[in-house]
């Protein structure tokens, strides 16, 4: 039984036999086809669904799901709880009525693990009544009774595995005995608590983040080995369960698209707490002894690093990196901890930040989120006038990249309308939010909700978030790079010449081509030239941004921007023209906050340095650098320190965001073309990881084609 690594060296064997099967047999399928048989509950046995208010709809559907969704416990898991019903892998309620489902499931968020822990479900139901008690609208009782029903539905589907595990685990048994009905008391119950929130939240059609593990679990793990409870062994197969039941949704032929496991289920590890203390613990290597050896990549793992981060955990990091899969990504956490303090959150409240389960930040249990990408490149082709026969042109680069602002603007004050102003209203009392679907056993685990007797839709959250993304944005420097230089320097040709060999895609100029191509440094090679460009794309993105948000400082909603594409670059392709760099139409560009592919020539040290060059702290949502690390360059002690030493750097120069991957482009490509033979080889994909054989050609390609470096 051997799982794939990129290293040289081979896994390390620490788990039983038992557990190591039931990880090979769920990376493999067993349980993600099983769930594919069982695709949703039927709501027909209700007549009056159709014609059910939308609450109604929702209430009725979540207690269905509870009574009727088939239960599976697995002969070696130390949790139980699963989501056994397919139509919730494809983001949806997963309840049909008369064959058609209509209900949407809701991701981009991170639970409140934390009270379920400290308080149980029946803490919930306490806070519950004690609200209904007090003045409230006809509305907003009503609103309570949907939470009410959550915690019953949850109570239910709780219930039937209790008395499954009855019959079939006396240990399981005991541990749901108690939780998560009442607080947890041990680490055995704590992984229990987080792993049947989680698991009833997805079975419910939600792709929630589980945030900072190792803060949720830490101090449970630390009394229970101080008392004697438990051995540090005996912790890691309990927590391996959490893992491996988390791949229940792989299955043995799945479709083949973006990946199969992109359903936003992040862990972030490691960083301070709200006094500065250090939280790294035992659960946070625990959790790296798992993926090192199981190489379950389902759970995307991002570690807070700042100056003071052990060394201990650092070294452990670059020797899980090197096995490849992308599982263990970094952020910035100082970096981090500013840009949210900038942006009006306290030092205590900025240091409880994950991700929204994949990797833009927010704050964990309390925070609706949404971003907005969209494609800068295209916003630059507008602005030269490729949508135009007749341009006048520019006298220079300065009228250039006011063009460029000025149609920037003109895009994300459009995504600010149809985002902010037509999704919130002020009704004369408070701010309330127009659209958006009923999910009430979200609002269960978003913090405020109860006691404002308001949705996670109409701003019962803290912090209401709406981000635009930019795209393509190392494109853009590239172009007006590649445009100063042919243009306004060297003056090789006129700016409205090579507009028009842009819009003929090179044509007839494949020698000016070549010259754009490679005869100029973009960014990504740490030119300071190439990079201060990016950086003034960056920062007028966010001056425009900040700019709205303050015309509207009314309004509760935050307006705040980031760097993504998300893959998007592969849509892109299809609708963009050529390059002032010498690219043609249809050739996959810049992802993320990445160099254009094929452009970075100067190492890793080099694309590194280009990233943070950038005032990254004004980009709140969140930036990401992807690099590929050649492998062969990570082997042994020297390969650890290098990463070691990539990882720091990385952190000291001020980056944001690193996700990288080790999996050479020869073994993508053998993949590729014998597929059965690599099932379980993952690659770090944009903010969640896939199994390489799950995707598409096109995002096969992607990934091949980011630039392999020597670390």
């Amino acid at each position: 039984m051997e799982f794939f690594t990129s290293a040289s060296e081979k896994r390390p064997v620490r788990l039983s036999a038992a557990t190591r099967q039931f990880a090979w047999d769920s990376l493999h399928g067993k349980y993600g086809d099983e769930a594919e048989r069982n695709f949703a509950v039927e709501m027909d046995f209700l007549p009056e669904f159709e014609t059910m208010s939308g609450l109604d709809r929702y209430d009725a559907a979540i207690r269905a799901i509870a009574q009727r969704a088939p239960l599976r416990i697995c002969p070696a898991e130390r949790v139980c709880g699963a989501a056994t019903l397919s139509l919730a892998i494809g983001h949806r309620v997963p309840v049909t009525f008369r064959g058609k489902d209509e209900l949407a499931g809701v991701s981009h968020l991170t639970l409140n693990f934390e009270r379920l822990l400290k308080d149980g479900l029946e803490g919930y139901r306490e806070r519950i009544l004690a609200k209904m008690q007090t003045e409230l609208t006809d509305e907003q009782l009503r609103f309570e009774q949907s939470l009410l029903n959550a915690v019953d539905s949850f109570v239910i589907w709780h219930g039937r595995y209790l008395d499954l595990a009855r019959r079939e685990s006396a240990q399981l048994c005991a541990l749901l005995e108690r939780v998560p009905l009442h607080p947890a008391r041990s680490f055995h119950e704590a992984v229990q608590t987080v792993w049947m929130e989680f698991a009833f939240a997805r079975l419910c059609g939600i792709w929630p983040g589980i945030g900072r593990l190792d803060v949720l679990l830490g101090e449970y793990l630390e009394r229970d080995l101080e008392s004697g409870a438990l051995t540090l062994d005996e912790a890691r197969e309990i927590l391996a369960s959490l893992f491996i039941k988390g791949c229940e949704w792989i299955r043995s032929q799945p479709p083949t698209g973006s990946g199969d496991a992109q359903h936003y289920q992040n862990i972030v590890l490691g960083g301070v707490d709200g006094t500065g203390r250090e939280v790294t613990n035992e659960v946070t290597y625990l959790v790296l002894d798992i993926v090192e050896e199981l190489a379950i990549s389902d759970f995307p793992i991002t570690v807070r690093v700042n100056e003071n981060t052990p060394q201990k955990l650092i070294r452990r990091m670059s020797q899980v990196i090197r096995h490849g899969g992308g599982i263990v990504a970094v952020y910035n956490e100082g970096l981090i901890l500013k840009a949210l303090e900038r942006n009006g959150y306290t030092q205590k409240e900025a240091a409880r930040f994950a991700n929204d389960g994949c990797w833009e930040v927010q704050i964990p249990g309390c925070t609706d989120f949404s971003y907005i990408p969209f494609d800068g490149l295209a916003v630059f082709e507008k602005a030269i006038g490729l949508d135009k026969e007749d341009f006048s042109g520019f006298e220079n680069e300065d009228g250039l990249f006011a063009a460029f602002l000025s149609a920037l603007e003109e895009k994300v004050r459009e995504i600010y309308r149809n985002n902010v102003e037509a999704a919130f209203y002020f009704d004369g009392e408070r701010w309330r939010g127009r659209w958006g679907c009923e999910c009430s056993v979200v609002a269960l685990f978003e913090d405020d909700c109860i006691d404002r007797a308001a949705g996670y839709y109409d701003l019962g959250t803290r912090y209401t978030l709406r981000s635009p993304h930019i795209g393509g944005a190392a494109d853009i420097a590239n172009s007006i790079l590649a445009i100063r230089r042919l243009v306004f320097e060297e003056k090789k040709v006129s700016f409205e010449e090579l507009r028009q060999i842009i819009k003929n895609n090179w044509s007839g100029a494949e020698e000016l081509r070549l010259m754009a191509r490679n005869g100029i440094e973009y960014y990504g090679n740490d030119s300071d030239e190439a990079d201060a460009i990016m950086a003034r794309v960056l920062n007028g993105f966010a001056d425009t941004v900040e700019k709205i948000a303050r015309e509207h400082s009314d309004c509760p909603v935050r307006f705040i921007p980031g760097v993504s594409t998300f893959g998007r670059q592969i849509e892109w392709r299809y609708v963009r023209h050529a390059t002032a760099f010498g690219y043609r139409a249809g050739e996959i560009l810049s992802g993320n906050a990445s160099p254009t592919p094929g452009t970075d020539a100067a190492g890793l040290t080099a694309v590194i340095r280009s990233h943070c060059k950038a005032d990254l702290v004004r980009q709140t949502s969140g930036a990401a650098l992807d690099i590929r690390i050649a492998g062969s360059t990570l082997s042994g002690e020297q390969g650890i320190a290098g990463l070691s030493g990539l990882i720091m750097a990385f952190v000291r120069l001020g980056g944001f965001f690193l996700q990288a991957d080790t999996v050479s482009a020869e073994t993508l490509r053998a993949a590729a073309a014998d597929p059965e033979s690599y099932k379980t080889l993952s690659v770090r994909v944009s903010g969640w990881n896939a199994r390489f054989v799950t995707l598409n050609r096109e995002w096969q390609e992607m990934i091949i084609r980011r630039t392999e470096q020597g670390a």
